[in-house]
C-alpha cells in the first residue's frame, strides 16, 4: 500500500513534497531544509530469525550491540539489499517509509525521536518526502520505544 493511501484512509493530516532525488536521510534533510533530528530513517535489522524496522534520526546510526541486548537476541545484523528488496517490493530501495506495520514488521523507535513534534520521512520514492505529527505517527505505527541510536560525528 502506498503511504499516501494509508494516511488518507486513516484520516491523518500530512504534507507530501517532491524534491530532487536523494539517497540518504541526511541528503533528504538538507533538500527539505529540515534538521536531521526530525528526519526519521528506517534501518532494517534481523534479530535472530525476525526482521525489525528501527526508526531513528537521519544523523544517527544503529548501535547493533545495544539493540541486541534490548531485544534479548543472540545476534543482530543489518538486512542485506536482497532482503530489503523482498521486504519492500513496492518501494525504491533506500526510500522505505518508517511504517513497519504496513510491511508486517515490528517497529522500534529510538527514544531520541519521541520529543519531536513532527517527523519527515521518505514516502517510498527517492524524490518524495512526507511530514506528519509525531503523535499521529505513534498512534498509527504503535512502535516500541528503545534506545539504540548514536550520533554520527
Amino acid at each position: 500500500m502506498q503511504i499516501k493511501e494509508y494516511l488518507n484512509r486513516e484520516h491523518i493530516d500530512y504534507q507530501i513534497w517532491s524534491h530532487q532525488p536523494t539517497f540518504t536521510a541526511q541528503q533528504m534533510a538538507a533538500e527539505e531544509h529540515t534538521p536531521g533530528m526530525n528526519v526519521a530513517k528506517p534501518v532494517i535489522v534481523r534479530g535472530d530469525e525476525r526482521y525489525y524496522m528501527c526508526v531513528l534520526p537521519a544523523c544517527c546510526r544503529v548501535d547493533l550491540e545495544a539493540l541486541r541486548g534490548q531485544l534479548g537476541a543472540s545476534e543482530v545484523h543489518l538486512a542485506t539489499e536482497e532482503e530489503m528488496t523482498q521486504l519492500f517490493p513496492d518501494c525504491e530501495i533506500g526510500a522505505e517509509p518508517p511504517f513497519g506495520n504496513l510491511f508486517g514488521l515490528p517497529t522500534l523507535l529510538d527514544e531520541s525521536l519521541v520529543p519531536d513534534d513532527y517527523i519527515v520521512c521518505q514516502a517510498g520514492k527517492h524524490d518524495q518526502a512526507v511530514r506528519l505529527s509525531m503523535k499521529d505517527y505513534r498512534q498509527l505505527v504503535n512502535p516500541r520505544v528503545l534506545t539504540f541510536g548514536y550520533h554520527l560525528h
